[in-house]
């Protein structure tokens, strides 16, 4: 990472918060919601959503997003349209 490209980082929502939320070992369904809950009310969320679009991050949540959550957003459901015949 490029300290010019994640300057946002020190003003995220999550900066006081336990690493651990948001990179557990073992993610749960009410984990993931307390991390998204910080996540909503962050300044920065559409930079942290990008960089971690961008740089295809596949751990954690990053952007209010899950790492499946990414995926799916980076590749839409039909994105592998059928061969040409």
């Amino acid at each position: 990472m490029q300290s010019a490209e994640i300057g946002w980082l020190r003003r995220g929502a999550c900066r006081s918060s336990d690493p651990d939320l948001f990179f557990p070992l073992a993610p749960s369904p009410l984990q993931e919601a307390r991390a998204k809950a910080v996540c909503a009310g962050c300044q920065v969320l559409q930079e942290c959503r990008s960089y971690a679009l961008r740089a295809g991050e596949p751990e954690g949540i990053w952007g209010g997003l899950t790492p499946q959550e990414r995926r799916r957003s980076r590749f839409p459901a039909g994105w592998r349209g059928s061969a040409a015949s």
